[in-house]
């Protein structure tokens, strides 16, 4: 049986304060919260888990992973995810894709994307 990617885990300061926002974002709950670990339940559109991890250091950088969103309009997405606290870095457009580059409330960067026509 082959590997699949059963979560996706973002390193922050602040793990319940940072899974408010990732749970609005992708229309989730809280599955559990463990002091230094929350973990989001899955999207009921599918996809993997996230689970917010405390870590002492702050983020340096951009982070070298990231999450790609797509499944509702970019620019509904973009305006929604902004009035949660999200900001935007800049806007991409290569032939069958356009995204926009934000980052959480933490400055982690994520992407919203969809393919124009």
């Amino acid at each position: 049986m082959p590997l699949e990617i059963g979560s996706v885990t973002i390193d922050c300061a602040d793990p319940q304060q940072l899974a408010e926002f990732w749970a609005a974002a992708l229309g989730t709950t809280v599955q559990g919260s463990f002091g230094e670990f929350v973990i989001l339940a899955r999207p009921a559109s599918g996809g993997p888990a996230i689970i917010l991890q405390r870590v002492p250091e702050p983020r340096g950088g951009k982070n070298r992973v990231h999450v790609d969103l797509t499944g509702e309009p970019r620019a509904a997405a973009v305006e929604r995810l902004t009035a949660l606290g999200a900001s935007v870095v800049d806007e991409h457009e290569v032939p069958g894709l356009a995204w926009t580059v934000l980052t959480d409330p933490e400055g982690n960067h994520f992407c919203v994307g969809e393919h124009p026509e």
